[in-house]
């Protein structure tokens, strides 16, 4: 089997970069290898409007659970700030079937996709990745040749590095999660993160609301402090017993029912330091394409899938694959939304050098306007109003300014 392009997982990622790239005129395989797609959930299924409507598409109403407002930060305390404007809008999907609507879009497009179908190796000829072997449902492998293959496989990358791109992530840049499904829960259209040490350290606890009065509830905290690495004198923390905690404290969850299980690790380091090669790329979570802060990825993963889908569909023109052609998707990305990921990654290392006691002094004295400019990455203002309360604060903030 010959085509143009073979793409390794139909998550946001990979279903964008395959809709982008079918619609003009490529010939694109998608291999995935769940037996369903959206199977299993493994995430808190959060996405802003913005990605949406930049690439002028519309969620069906089947594929959302909740629309979303905005967010409620809350520090150790108790104190929240609430962070809401037009900019802050989107909704809780149901991920079960909004990656399987996306993957239907590419599909729509011209893409061919295969589902429970793994990548046992890549093919190579002359020395250049020219396709790979696949196995539907354990049988037999097979050869797919193409000039190009990408890597949307998600965290573990295994195709990715068999390629040679260095997508290994250390303890210390994943989050170790666990996330209940639970009911009831009474909400206020805005998703709620829980701040501190004592509650989730190195992390968060999340609470998105979804219909029919449920919620996803969950945890990620510092993968490295589970393996016992000390950080500010934690060490082997277990989520699920953090949050079940956080849940037997809380007002209304600790009366709620749970519905649904599960963990797992997201990505919190740097992106990968490359992301192309001859004949080969990665997109979204395979390269590391993710919100240092909050772990997020979906709106990143399909903001990547249409970069590298153009680059795909000129390097397709000119018949020309090598790593110098793919390299202005690369490019793009590190100079559009590669910058804002690097100013979270900085601000979640300095923020895990705080204490509980000064992550409350924080939020005394941030407004909601502080914490808007925080999140675009300008730290000044609101790192000058903390510090003018408490100096000593500025030898750990002033990283943020410089």
């Amino acid at each position: 089997m010959e085509c143009d392009v073979i793409v390794i997982g139909a998550g946001p990622a990979g279903s964008t970069f395959s809709r982008v790239a079918a619609q003009a005129g490529l010939d694109v395989r998608v291999f995935d290898k769940r037996k369903e797609l959206g199977e299993p959930v493994r995430c808190g299924e959060g996405l802003g409007e913005r990605e949406v409507v930049a690439q002028d598409i519309d969620i069906p109403k089947q594929c959302i659970s909740a629309d979303i407002e905005g967010a409620k930060v809350i520090a150790p305390n108790g104190k929240s700030i609430v962070w809401k404007d037009d900019n802050t809008r989107g909704w809780v999907l149901e991920r079960k079937m909004f990656d399987k609507w996306l993957a239907e879009k590419a599909v729509e497009k011209g893409a061919k996709i295969r589902s429970y179908t793994r990548i046992i190796d890549l093919v190579e000829e002359d020395g250049k990745i020219a396709g790979v072997k696949v196995s539907h449902g354990g049988r037999e492998p097979y050869e797919v040749r193409a000039p190009l293959v990408v890597s949307a496989e998600g965290m573990e990358s295994i195709v990715a590095r068999k390629a040679g791109l260095k997508a290994i992530s250390t303890l210390y840049d994943v989050d170790t999660c666990y996330q209940y499904e639970m009911k009831p829960y009474d909400h206020e259209s805005l998703i709620e993160l829980y701040f501190g040490n004592g509650i989730a350290p190195r992390g968060y606890v999340w609470i998105f609301p979804k219909a029919d009065r449920k919620a996803n509830v969950g945890i990620g905290i510092g993968a490295h402090l589970t393996n016992g690495e000390k950080g500010n004198g934690i060490e082997g923390a277990d989520p699920k017993v953090l949050l079940d905690k956080f849940i037997e404290g809380h007002a209304q969850l600790k009366e709620a029912s749970s519905l649904e299980d599960f963990g797992g690790v997201i990505s919190v380091g740097a992106p990968i330091e490359s992301f192309v090669r001859d004949n080969f790329l990665a997109v979204g979570t395979s390269a590391r394409q993710v919100d240092p802060i909050h772990g997020g990825g979906i709106a990143l993963a399909m903001e990547a899938g249409v970069m590298a889908a153009n680059a795909a569909i000129e390097a397709h023109r000119k018949k020309d694959f090598s790593k110098e052609m793919l390299q202005p998707y690369e490019e793009k990305w590190r100079s559009g939304p590669g910058k804002k990921v690097a100013k979270r990654l900085l601000l979640r290392k300095v923020l895990e050098s705080v204490n509980d006691d000064d992550l409350n002094h924080i939020f005394d004295n941030l407004t909601q306007g502080d914490l808007d400019n925080v999140m675009k990455g300008s730290f000044a203002g609101p790192v000058a109003k903390v510090v003018a309360g408490r100096p000593q604060l500025l030898k750990i903030l002033g990283a943020l300014t410089r």
